[in-house]
């Protein structure tokens, strides 16, 4: 999964990915945040950006499956996923699964 938001932040990315991954003492869950400096998505974009085979924009290469995929397994793991706005100006991947 963090594979799949590693290539998608670097593929839109303008020039800086963060990574960054978090787990508070004695929590049973860590968060994963993939952040990049791309273009970034709309509300309605980001929603439309995790159907499968969804293609945004068609000028780079891609499946459309990357998102997807991380949606699909991400509550499969008891985990969860969302994308949102970034404080590197463009898009932002968290994703919550068990610690153990």
């Amino acid at each position: 999964m963090v594979g799949n938001l590693l290539g998608n932040a670097c593929k839109w990315a303008k020039s800086r990915v963060c990574i960054a991954t978090a787990q508070a003492d004695g929590a049973d869950t860590f968060e994963v945040l993939v952040d990049d400096d791309g273009p970034g998505l709309t509300g309605p974009e980001r929603v439309n950006a995790v159907k499968r085979g969804q293609r945004l924009d068609e000028t780079r290469p891609g499946s459309g499956l990357g998102l997807s995929i991380v949606a699909d397994l991400a509550p499969l793991c008891k985990g969860r996923f969302e994308l949102e706005p970034s404080p590197q100006g463009g898009l932002r991947a968290r994703l919550n699964l068990p610690a153990a």
